[in-house]
């Protein structure tokens, strides 16, 4: 024991104080990662003796500050400065109507400091430590009253002790307690936060397509709040991971890299983050029963608390949606992601396919998907109402919950707010009519189909009607399956009139294997049904010669593996964006001669087929006396768009990749991009070479193409898909 303790220890336990004589003097220094006190210069401190007298003062140019003849016994200091500048992103979380934040001086300051090490782990040697009689890191929350809105403490190296500030007693409640006769240095964490790398921009981007891939998945993941039901007396924790409070209010706030986001999932998949002031990271409003009137536990089911404003839980109750969707927000975006299907009550909506009006502006829509849209439009505008800043809206969702993410955007793209939005959908099944789609042609949405995902292709034509009509045989439910997923199967697009129409632009992966040792891939968009929802057509088409026969470019198998996100949409969003970087770092195109030379053989055999398939029937006769049936009809459409198909791998073949077109408006900070591009090679996941996400091996000149990281792209890999949600 030391000296100082064994001093301390004493005081302790007679529980008297020297006596209240003057003369004692303490020093302390603010000082960053870096050990520099410059940016602390200025800074207004207050400080409180033994008998509760205070000094007030300023520290200097270095951050040094100093109380004399002051009354014997530990000094604490404390910062509560309000911020005083003229920033207005800080002024207006300062003065924002709903949960206002008590934004320090001090605070603003630590956002402006940087971390010594790159995964922001505390330091063990600081050049300040060298002329310091007592050396403690401390963090913001440390030195202010107010801390419900900041991160929760981490570890530290050299804590102060605790034993100073009950020697002071209700003197010493607030701030740190330093020992008198002696220079303290403080080292003071920065206020940093990680946030996932998203554009703001309209226009397509890899990032995005994986980004948002991820934030989907995280939609099946619980809030995780303790407690999580009201009235709340206590501190509120966000430690369940993964969970979607873990990663906004705990990990992500504390500087803590994340990569997974579903509780099955075996691989990690990291998102590109950014290093930002804490203050813009994707913010979880805090809870302070003191602090603000909505969160007193005398509201009882009314409280307020971060779960009940940021994540929407319309299930287990009578006439719930069974609904699930998560908002956050900072000073640039705000995100909102709906869940897909989960649970049986998302079979019974799924297959609630009778059209309603839409009330909100035109059409005709899938009823089931409709109610959930507007229980989630009401959590989401009550949101908006409060923290909507002319931000832009970034909307995802994965299977059920693109569909309903489609109407949700529809419905606030029509407000009279005026939203900018964007909407990323993966495996949506369809979910309005013609007429719906053509009227919301304004509303900027990329759907994301996954080579053999079946679910696209429901709604079948032949919906319209409710779901205890539907006729045996006609329910395809896949067993292979999470608990409560069922597929309704039919139709091919304009076969029989469509009733139900997809709506986005289309982006499909399509796995290309050579043989059984060579693979790669391409995100292409195609126009022709035959490859984006056959699936459908193997039900629907039930003529002599049935579907055209397929080359190994399409499986005739319907695989339902193609749907989920971990095993597969995850892995071919990551596969997109490392082959468009390199496709940007190398200059080159994204399908090499190779590839679009056997895809387009592929598309030819096809064409030859159904026109092969549209003069079979059209040599029969129409029935019923019509000059053409409507399978001869449709077999035409398929052709055209099939030419269609073609002009657009054309254009693969030969459209250069842009910075902009894999990293969105993220392309405009290069510097910052490319630190943040550095955090993310630096984890082994993102390094490993992978078939899918490769060129294939020879192409034009017949030499073996490399990568930056040096692998021979194209060069067979193991693919490890051996997890699945």
């Amino acid at each position: 024991m030391t000296s100082f303790q064994k001093e301390l220890e004493s005081r302790l336990s007679s529980r008297n104080l020297a006596c209240p004589v003057g003369g004692r003097w303490t020093s302390f220094q603010l000082v960053d990662e870096f050990g520099s006190g410059e940016p602390y210069a200025g800074l207004a401190y207050m400080a409180t003796d033994s008998e509760g007298q205070q000094y007030s003062g300023n520290l200097d140019a270095m951050g040094i500050g100093k109380v004399i003849n002051h009354y014997a016994g530990p000094l604490a200091l404390a910062f509560e400065q309000p911020y005083q500048g003229q920033e207005k992103f800080y002024i207006e979380l300062q003065r924002r109507t709903h949960y206002p934040l008590q934004i320090t001086e001090l605070q603003v300051r630590a956002e402006q400091t940087r971390y010594l090490n790159p995964n922001a782990t505390r330091t063990r040697e600081n050049p300040a430590q060298a002329c310091a009689d007592d050396y403690f890191q401390v963090e913001v929350r440390h030195l202010v009253k107010h801390v419900a809105h900041l991160p929760p403490e981490v570890y530290r190296h050299y804590p102060a002790p605790s034993g100073p500030a009950r020697l002071m007693g209700e003197h010493g409640k607030l701030g740190v307690a330093l020992m008198p006769q002696k220079h303290t240095v403080l080292e003071v964490r920065p206020l940093r936060a990680l946030r996932p790398m998203l554009s703001t921009a309209p226009e397509f981007c890899a990032l995005n397509l994986y980004q948002l891939a991820l934030m989907s998945t995280l939609t099946y993941c619980p809030f995780g709040q303790t407690p999580d039901k009201a009235p709340i007396t206590t501190p509120l924790s966000f430690t369940k991971q993964p969970s979607v409070g873990n990663w906004f209010a705990d990990a992500l706030a504390k500087f803590e890299e994340l990569g997974e986001f579903y509780p099955e999932q075996t691989k990690p998949y990291y998102p590109l983050y950014e290093d930002v002031p804490y203050s813009k990271r994707l913010e979880i409003v805090p809870f302070d029963p003191a602090l603000y009137a909505v969160n007193d536990p005398e509201l009882g089911a009314h409280q307020e608390h971060p779960a009940k404003v940021h994540f929407l839980d319309d299930t287990d109750k009578q006439e719930s949606t069974d609904t699930q969707a998560y908002i956050t927000h900072n000073d640039e975006l705000i995100l909102i992601a709906v869940r897909g299907t989960q649970q049986t009550a998302d079979f019974l909506r799924d297959a609630d396919a009778l059209q309603v009006p839409f009330e909100e502006g035109v059409g005709q829509v899938h009823q089931g998907f409709y109610g959930a849209a507007k229980k989630t439009a009401a959590f989401v505008t009550s949101y908006l109402d409060r923290f909507y800043a002319g931000q832009k809206l970034l909307i995802c969702g994965h299977s059920l919950g693109g569909a309903v993410a489609l109407l949700l955007s529809e419905m606030l793209r029509r407000r009279p707010e005026g939203y900018t939005l964007q909407l990323y959908t993966y495996g949506a099944p369809r979910a309005a009519d013609a007429t719906f789609t053509k009227n919301a042609e304004a509303l900027v949405h990329y759907r994301m189909v996954n080579h053999n995902d079946p679910i696209p292709s429901v709604p079948g034509s032949w919906m319209n009607t409710k779901s205890d009509v539907y006729g045996t045989g006609l329910a395809l439910a896949f067993a292979n399956v999470p608990v409560g997923l069922s597929v309704f199967v039919a139709g091919i697009t304009n076969l029989t009139g469509e009733r139900y129409e997809h709506h986005g632009i289309l982006r499909h992966f399509l796995p290309v294997e050579f043989d059984r040792r060579e693979r790669s891939s391409i995100l292409w968009m195609p126009q022709c049904d035959t490859i984006t929802q056959h699936p459908a057509c193997e039900v629907a088409l039930k003529h002599k010669h049935g579907l055209p026969n397929r080359p190994a470019l399409l499986a005739q198998l319907i695989q339902t593996g193609d749907h989920f996100m971990v095993p597969s949409y995850i892995p071919a969003c990551w596969a997109t964006l490392r082959r468009w970087q390199e496709a940007q770092i190398r200059g080159s195109t994204l399908a090499t001669k190779r590839e679009y030379e056997w895809i387009d053989n592929a598309l030819t055999r096809i064409t030859q087929q159904l026109r092969d398939e549209e003069r079979y029937l059209a040599g029969r006769g129409a029935p019923n006396g019509r000059s053409e049936s409507a399978v001869n009809i449709a077999l035409i459409r398929e052709v055209d768009k099939m030419h269609n198909t073609r002009a657009r791998l054309a254009t693969l073949r030969t459209a250069s990749v842009s910075e902009k077109d894999v990293y969105g408006s993220l392309s405009e900070q290069p510097e910052q991009l490319a630190q943040n591009l550095a955090r993310w090679q630096a984890h082994p996941e993102n390094r490993v070479a992978e078939k899918l996400a490769m060129a294939p091996a020879m192409d034009d000149d017949g030499e073996l193409i490399r990568g930056g990281h040096g692998y021979a792209i194209g060069e067979p890999y193991t693919l490890d898909l051996d997890f699945i949600i």
